[in-house]
């Protein structure tokens, strides 16, 4: 299951990411989003939804959001 189809307000841990783009895991790496990290979804928007990782909270699309498996 990835990011887009998790429950807002519900807690999850972080098993992968789904890209082969080095620059994309150097991304999300930076936001501290990698395996074993718990990832929240606070809110859903319009293409995209709010995640809190870390105690901050950051705005991803669906696309990104699509590639972090959970």
């Amino acid at each position: 299951m990835n990011l887009t189809e998790a429950r807002e307000g519900e807690e999850y841990i972080i098993r992968g990411l789904a890209t082969d783009d080095e620059e994309l895991n150097a991304f999300l790496f930076s936001l501290g989003c990698y395996s074993g990290e718990p990832v929240t979804v606070v809110s859903r928007l319009k293409g995209g939804c709010v995640v809190s990782i870390k105690d901050a909270r950051y705005n991803i699309d669906d696309q990104l959001a699509s590639a972090i498996l959970i």
